[in-house]
């Protein structure tokens, strides 16, 4: 094996380069790197180049999902009929954009997501992912709760926000394990999910819920 040459020219490293190396590393090494400083080296740039954005791996990690949240968001503002779409069509345009945005980065996710025998820790880089999607169904649940004058009809964004989040967990459970071409199961299970999410809060919620865990069961079942 030819061993990297170093990179004498001065370039300039961003965030996105550093992110991008450690996707890259990760996925041909199948573990994270051994220390920072030997990603540094490999990838040549500076150790103190990596702390100017990230303290520790950890922080990359999280990093990356929230780098995932932001592009997508971009993503589902440049569509045409986001801005006139009701808030339902618009939280399916973002999982819709998002899940294809991780099914991009499968191979990483995937690793990222199995990294540890231990969940928890594993789950423990999505914090911050959690608090960006929190934020945006609560802003979705705010914008029609200021349709409605009186407070008895507004709905509590801090409970649907935590709603949102539980069932972005879901759907992604069903996503790592989805075997359907192109994924297609999933994006009915965004569409039946993203369906709950909202009659929770309106008049049908039973017939939702329902539709919704036979369609989990049957899926499971198969």
């Amino acid at each position: 094996m030819t061993a990297k040459k170093k990179n004498t020219a001065s370039t300039k490293i961003s965030k996105d380069k550093v992110i991008s190396a450690y996707m890259e590393t990760v996925l041909m090494l199948e573990h994270r790197p051994r220390s920072i400083f030997k990603f540094c080296e490999e990838n040549n740039f500076k150790e103190s180049e990596f702390y100017s954005f990230f303290a520790s791996f950890e922080a990359l990690q999280k990093e990356i999902w929230t780098s995932f949240f932001l592009h997508t968001m971009h993503l589902s503002k440049e569509a045409e009929e986001y801005e006139t779409s009701e808030n339902k069509e618009k939280m399916l345009i973002f999982f819709y954009t998002f899940f294809e945005m991780l099914t991009a980065n499968r191979s990483y996710v995937l690793f990222a997501l199995k990294e540890s025998k231990d969940v928890m820790k594993n789950m423990s880089q999505l914090k911050d992912l959690r608090t960006h999607i929190k934020k945006f169904a609560a802003s979705l649940i705010q914008q029609q709760n200021d349709t409605k004058q009186l407070r008895i009809l507004k709905y509590p964004s801090k409970i649907f926000s935590e709603g949102a989040w539980l069932q972005t967990l879901a759907i992604l459970k069903y996503w790592m394990d989805d075997s359907s071409p192109s994924f297609e199961k999933t994006d009915l299970v965004i569409e039946k999910s993203v369906r709950v999410i909202f009659d929770v809060f309106e008049t049908t919620p039973l017939e939702s819920l329902v539709d919704f865990g036979k369609f989990m069961w049957k899926e499971k079942m198969a």
